[in-house]
């Protein structure tokens, strides 16, 4: 049975801002099990927020905040206990993929994080974009090693469009974290440029989905998330859906 296919809420952060509980209880009707929450501890309390994704009858995947590290480590844990989060999810910056140098010393944050989540009941996972798959020292790309200094707490969320920018084959990278992978953000448009790069709903841009979606048999849920779209967000995000659950690609609630 394919993974069950959530929304990060970055997709629509502006109508959740408007309207938090009726945002959520549309993307419940369209058949979403689940949400990734992003942006939305710096509108509402955590509280509400959580109460409203269980009144909506959806589950919270993860939280996208910073890695628990330094002076801000105990309001961000405390933050994201309150909302019921169990994996909060985050990126280390594009510069710290310059050097080698500078991917031991962003993983300092990284690891120290994950420490400081293991005693609050909470993992981390790595989200990437594309200068983990772009950059090269010597013949190895920055993304291995990432992953070999990542304290093995940590799991993977892997970007599968900002994957393939960076270069790489979304379907091979993604069978090759085995059992650490646990997320992929599912994204779709040109692949031409990730700063100007418009997105499309699923299965109507570059990618090719039904390699990425089922080569790798661990992952746990599919996150939908959809940005500069020039079409209606609910209009996307709902072709999205159809496009993937049509296909037995992810698996959905209607």
């Amino acid at each position: 049975m394919p993974p069950r296919i959530a929304v990060m809420m970055y997709t629509v952060l502006e109508q959740a801002k408007a309207d938090l509980e009726g945002t959520l209880a549309r993307i419940a009707e369209l058949g979403f099990f689940g949400v990734e929450t992003y942006g939305l501890l710096e509108h509402y309390p955590a509280s509400r927020v959580r109460k409203a994704i269980a009144a909506a009858g959806l589950e919270l995947t993860s939280a996208h905040a910073p890695f628990p590290s330094g002076p801000e480590a105990s309001r961000i844990l405390d933050d994201n206990a309150e909302l019921g989060a169990t994996t909060l999810v985050w990126s280390l910056e594009r510069e710290e993929f310059d050097s080698p140098e500078a991917i031991t010393a962003g993983l300092v944050r990284v690891n120290d994080g994950a420490e400081n989540a293991s005693k609050y009941g909470m993992r981390i996972a790595y989200h990437n974009h594309f200068a983990e798959f772009s950059q090269n020292f010597d013949g190895r790309q920055a993304y291995d090693l990432l992953l070999e200094q990542l304290d093995p707490r940590v799991v993977i969320e892997l970007d599968m469009y900002w994957t393939r920018m960076g270069g790489a084959d979304p379907a091979a990278v993604v069978a090759s974290l085995g059992g650490r992978v646990k997320y992929v953000h599912i994204k779709d448009g040109p692949a031409l440029s990730y700063e100007d790069d418009v997105m499309v709903p699923i299965g109507e841009g570059a990618m090719d989905w039904d390699a990425a979606l089922t080569a790798n048999p661990a992952l746990e849920w599919h996150l939908l998330e959809l940005e500069r779209l020039n079409v209606d967000t609910f209009e996307a995000v709902e072709r999205s859906y159809d496009y993937l659950v049509g296909r037995g690609l992810s698996r959905g609630n209607r």
